[in-house]
């Protein structure tokens, strides 16, 4: 069921706050001390960011992680639209930027941090632009908010909510670096 277009964008009505800032703030320090525990450390450790709201999360986590271990995290971006197998529902012509990793992932324990975890398409395309890059020791996926409906058998080493959404839903993630505003809404399609 589509929602009203305005100026050719879908509008969406509210349903609930998932997330308060603190709530953000809370989850990620908590993640943090997840993903040192679970490898360790921070010893060959390394974060990588999904482009758009990945990036912050993941810089925060490195920055989070720095601070607990007393070293710092490498932190790199991909920008996976062009892996996408199903880009026609995206955009019909995809901006297509090179991915940011300034360092060499091969051998390295590399945690992919993206927003939100839905079908698993978007994890799936960025483990595909990541080998692309080296071959890391082991990949983990660290999520802000798991909403299920998986169409691919994927699933997060590290979250920070599991939230019940009906398909019409949406989770929307907002981030202070991005959106001048830091919540997790659920919300879907007005009308």
């Amino acid at each position: 069921m589509a929602g009203e277009a305005r100026n050719g964008r879908m509008t969406f009505q509210e349903k609930a706050q998932l997330m308060s800032a603190s709530e953000i703030e809370r989850t990620l320090v908590r993640l943090g001390h997840q993903i040192v525990e679970k490898n360790n450390g921070a010893e060959g450790l390394a974060l990588v960011g999904i482009r758009r709201r990945g990036v912050p999360l993941a810089e925060r986590l490195a920055a989070l992680i720095g601070r607990i271990e007393s070293r710092p995290v490498p932190v790199g971006v991909l920008d996976i639209e062009l892996y996408r197998d199903d880009l026609s529902t995206l955009n019909p012509a995809p901006v297509v930027k090179p991915a940011q990793l300034d360092f060499d992932i091969s051998g390295q324990t590399v945690v992919l941090v993206d927003d939100v975890l839905f079908t698993g398409r978007t994890t799936r395309a960025a483990l595909d632009a990541l080998f692309d890059h080296g071959r890391p020791r082991r990949v983990q996926l660290c999520v802000l908010v798991d909403r299920g409906h998986r169409e691919l058998p994927i699933e997060a080493t590290f979250v920070g909510k599991y939230v019940q959404t009906t398909e019409r839903e949406i989770v929307e993630v907002r981030v202070q670096e991005i959106d001048g505003a830091e919540k997790v809404l659920l919300v879907e399609p007005a009308g």
